[in-house]
Formats: C-alpha cells, sequence, structure tokens
C-alpha cells in the first residue's frame, strides 16, 4: 500500500510541471534576470585622459533598451567623469544647475568647448536645452554646465538612478565621440 502511494505522486507532480510548462511559467527567466542583457550598474564611470580636441556638438537618440548621449569633439578624446550626483554644479563657480528628474548625471568630457584661442567650439542656443528629449523613456534633460579649464561639464536629468555606460568611439574622420547610455530600467 505505501508502495501504491509513492506511484501515485509521481504522476500528480508531473502533471503540475506540465500544467507549469504550458502556462509558460517553467521556461521564464529568473526575476534577477537584466532587463535587455544591460549589466552596467550605476556607479561612477572615469577615464582620467585629457584631451585639448575641442568638443563641438552634443546630441541624443533613443533606442530600444536605453537612451544615448553623445558629445563629438574634433580629434581624439577619451577622458571623462560620469557619475549620478544629488546636483550638478557648474564648474568655476560651484553654482547649482537645475534639472528635470528624479536623479542628476554629471558627465565631464575631459576636453574644452573653445579653442586654443578660447573661442567657442560649441555654442548651443539654449544651454539649458542641449538636445530635445521630450518623448524619451530616460532621459528629462540635457544642459550645459560649463566648460573650465579644459574640462566641459554637462547634466543629465533622468527618470530614476538607472544602469549607465560609458563609451569613446572614433570618427567621424579624425574626430571622436563620448557616449552616455542610460537603461530605461534595471
Amino acid at each position: 500500500m505505501n508502495r501504491s502511494r509513492t506511484t501515485g505522486k509521481i504522476p500528480a507532480a508531473l502533471a503540475v510541471l506540465a500544467l507549469t510548462a504550458g502556462l509558460g511559467l517553467a521556461g521564464a527567466p529568473p526575476a534577477s534576470a537584466a532587463y535587455c542583457g544591460i549589466t552596467w550598474g550605476s556607479t561612477a564611470k572615469t577615464a582620467p585622459t585629457y584631451s585639448s580636441a575641442p568638443i563641438t556638438d552634443v546630441r541624443s537618440g533613443r533606442h530600444t533598451c536605453f537612451d544615448r548621449l553623445v558629445i563629438d569633439a574634433r580629434g581624439p578624446v577619451s577622458g571623462y567623469r560620469v557619475a549620478y550626483v544629488d546636483q550638478v554644479a557648474q564648474p568655476g563657480s560651484g553654482a547649482t544647475v537645475p534639472l528635470r528628474g528624479g536623479a542628476r548625471i554629471s558627465l565631464t568630457v575631459l576636453a574644452p568647448a573653445y579653442d586654443a584661442a578660447g573661442r567657442a567650439t560649441y555654442s548651443p542656443a539654449n544651454r539649458t536645452e542641449l538636445a530635445n528629449v521630450s518623448g524619451y523613456s530616460t532621459f528629462r534633460q540635457v544642459a550645459l554646465a560649463g566648460s573650465y579649464e579644459g574640462q566641459t561639464t554637462l547634466g543629465l536629468g533622468v527618470r530614476a538612478r538607472l544602469p549607465v555606460r560609458v563609451m569613446v568611439l572614433a570618427g567621424p574622420g579624425a574626430g571622436s565621440r563620448v557616449v552616455v547610455d542610460v537603461a530605461h530600467q534595471w
């Protein structure tokens, strides 16, 4: 009799497993699975190399899993500091740069936004709205904090503290780009 109880449990367990698989529950990824395979994290990202190649443009784009900010330079640039902060500060004065969003990223490219003669190489029409990010999933505002002593700081207002990655890409031509991606979610 004990033996028949054991064999009765096996078919019942198989039926539960088959039902779970039929509902799509057995093959679901674990709750800890990364969104879009993103494993970037939200800690500070840095590369300490300075450049004299001036910044020439700032632009943005939307992607399936992240929003992207691109800082163009007229030559090779590889240094940056990107970090979540309580407030983004203007270089030199320390004045707060107001930003929309639930979190703020201070993005400093270790390159000036002016040439060797001190003439601006990047002069946006509106320092508080460098790119139109209305309708973006993560970005809320992009602002120029300033360029001081060979460094250019931007403020990036985002929806929340989310994963960030930074990379430097060559081109176009002799130029380069610092690229900052912020995920839509964890």
